[in-house]
């Protein structure tokens, strides 16, 4: 018998027949793994389970314990989603339909817009397909006659995939019962053990993302292996829902984006401003005491500066058109990095000096497309908590090592106690888009490397990610309901310094060129406030709270005493309303409620003759009646280590 031999990953080794499919492995193995089996991975490459084995070969069965064979099954969700939507509207046109982080979608051209009626009515079709548990089954056609299969079909954007990336001579397509598509798959062997799936909404998208095309119409559907997992999903979307900064910060006065001035340009209404005040002027003290100088630079400076920076190369699509002013051509600052080097450059600079720390919350502008504008969470004008840091090669790891120690404290202080952390590298297919050689890309990405692995600290290394001067270290923090936030970035930058011809004299006595550290920590304020509002649901702790305590008489026999609680807490410092309006008590309550003022101080008769107050919380009620002294000295302590 011809044989061959298959290795399965604790080393083991099977002879099998040639032509035994991986199917027939896993049921070799166990009943279980075969149920349970999705897809398989030989010799590191994703194949089918059906497909038949010809040569010896490392060989894995994929559950859905891996991700790898997750993505495969909703990638054959999407198949199963585009064989509805043809059975029900036969005349659509088929895009592209890729797995998602949750999911999956689908592109389809159609002339009318598909409604929620429709999304329904796909989705039962989706139930029905998946119950009759269909066959994704492979086939290899000529190009020559996938082409004309799909220019018959009047599939014309198949078509063009097919004559732009089929490799001659064979194209691999997979069906699922009358639907085709072009398709190199890998897919789990059939619809069966699709149940756990709901179509969530319907987007524009242009034709392969370019204006101009096309615009098709994008169905969205959330897919997981199990039912329990597709519950858990969609409630987190009811919850992300209702911690929506831009609904909450209407609801509580916090910001707002005015249609008179254009989008993406943030307004900050006076709650929102003293929540903004408290976490610069935090940040502000903490950079001082991490030897940071605060400095100021212009929010606009001559295009030149931007072209010597390599912005006006490398980032042009994203900066706002040039500004002339006495023939001179200006540029709104996209970065705030030009500006530092510029104070470093003012002077000649020792070695003695190093390293130079500077810091500022600096306003930028970059040209987002309306498409991509969300809240606070994606702009066009923001402020970043920016920090440039020059130094000598012999400094840079624990430069770098401070910063990310600089993140976990910001983490720590407002609330956050998990993250993720990325080391974003170049792309070496793709020299073009980043300045400097290989060899210092390497210097860099090392350096970054040691430093996150001397620290011991997990991270993922993410090629292509780099920005185009330089890799850099990305610290995801993760909300209260775990979504991942990318906010704080430490960047390696070999590239600024020289095209700047930085110096400064060494202990020789001769001229170097410093290394230079990008740093923020928030990202920007914008969307650190908007991570924020979100990760407690608009209840700020009461260092934060626009205001700390609502003073509560129960009628107006008690102003009086009301009046001298209320300059009591503006005396100790606090941000405190006196609600004097001819309301019942109960009304009262509910309004702080709404506004989530952390403490409610309810003042009656007994309280205005014992001088005492009678506490109650947003979240934890009644705390029952205590000494306005007492009071005021404890929310001291809670302001103050910021709990």
């Amino acid at each position: 018998m011809d044989t061959i031999q298959i290795t399965l990953p604790d080393g083991a080794t099977r002879q099998v027949a040639r032509g035994t499919t991986a199917a027939q492995i896993a049921s070799q193995i166990s009943p279980r793994l075969a149920k349970e089996a999705l897809v398989a991975r030989a010799d590191g490459e994703l194949v089918d389970l059906s497909q038949p084995l010809e040569r010896d070969v490392k060989l894995s069965i994929l559950t859905a314990k891996e991700p790898d064979a997750v993505q495969v099954f909703r990638h054959s969700a999407a198949h199963l989603m585009a064989a509805a939507v043809l059975e029900l509207y036969p005349n659509v046109k088929l895009g592209v339909g890729p797995p998602t982080d949750s999911g999956f979608f689908y592109e389809f051209l159609r002339p009318e817009p598909f409604t929620p009626e429709d999304l329904e009515t796909i989705e039962a079709k989706m139930r029905e397909l998946a119950a009759r548990d269909i066959p994704n089954e492979r086939k290899m056609l000529p190009k020559p006659e996938a082409v004309e299969l799909y220019r018959q079909s009047r599939q014309e954007f198949k078509c063009e995939l097919v004559e732009e990336k089929a490799v001659e001579p064979m194209v691999s397509f997979y069906t699922t019962g009358k639907f085709i598509d072009f398709c190199r798959g890998p897919h789990i062997p059939s619809t069966g053990r699709i149940k756990a799936f709901k179509l969530m909404s319907v987007a524009g998208a242009y034709w392969k993302g370019q204006e101009g095309n096309p615009q098709m119409q994008r169905i969205y559907g959330a897919c997981f292996i199990e039912p329990k997992e597709l519950e858990e999903y969609l409630h987190k979307l009811e919850e992300a829902k209702r911690r929506d900064h831009r609904k909450l910060g209407a609801e509580l006065d916090l910001f707002s984006i005015e249609e008179e001035a254009g989008p993406g340009l943030i307004f900050w209404h006076p709650k929102g401003g003293v929540i903004r005040r408290q976490m610069e002027d935090w940040l502000r003290a903490e950079l001082t005491r991490h030897g940071y100088d605060l400095v100021y630079t212009p929010h606009v400076m001559r295009l030149d500066l931007w072209k010597t920076s390599g912005h006006a190369n490398f980032y042009r699509e994203n900066m706002f058109g040039a500004i002339e002013v006495e023939n001179a051509e200006y540029q709104l600052k996209p970065m705030n990095c030009p500006g530092h080097i510029l104070i470093y450059k003012s002077r000649l600079r020792s070695y003695r000096e190093l390293p130079i720390r500077l810091a500022e919350l600096g306003t930028v502008y970059r040209f987002e497309r309306s498409g991509v504008l969300h809240g606070l969470m994606r702009v066009r004008g923001f402020t970043q908590d920016d920090a440039h840091i020059f130094c000598m090669p012999e400094q840079i790891e624990r430069e770098v090592q401070d910063c990310i120690e600089f993140a976990w404290e910001v983490l720590r202080v407002f609330g956050f106690d998990r993250y993720e952390v990325e080391l974003s590298g170049g792309d070496p297919a793709r020299p073009q888009d980043y300045a400097g050689t290989a060899e210092e890309w390497k210097r860099a990405e090392d350096a970054l490397t040691g430093t996150l692995q001397r620290m011991n600290v997990p991270y993922k290394y993410m090629p292509g990610e780099a920005a185009f001067y330089g890799p850099k270290i990305d610290v995801k923090l993760v909300d209260a309901i775990g979504r991942p936030w990318q906010l704080t970035t430490v960047q390696f930058d070999f590239n600024l310094p020289g095209r700047f011809k930085l110096e400064y004299v060494g202990e020789d006595g001769s001229r170097h060129q410093p290394l230079m550290v990008h740093r923020a920590l928030w990202g920007s304020v914008e969307r650190f406030f908007g991570v924020l509002i979100e990760h407690y649901a608009g209840a700020f702790p009461a260092w934060l709270a626009p205001v700390q305590v609502a003073v509560l008489p129960v009628s107006g026999k008690f102003e009086e005493y009301a009046k001298k609680v209320t300059q009591q807490l503006k005396d100790a410092g606090f941000r405190v309303r006196h609600d004097d309006r001819n309301e019942k008590l109960q009304a009262k309550i509910r309004d702080a409620q709404l506004e989530k003022i952390p403490y409610m101080l309810i003042l009656g008769g007994k309280e205005a003759e014992a001088g005492t107050v009678s506490v109650r919380h947003r979240s934890k009620g009644d705390l029952g009646p205590r000494p306005a002294e007492e009071f005021i000295a404890d929310l001291r302590r809670e302001v103050d280590s910021r709990a």
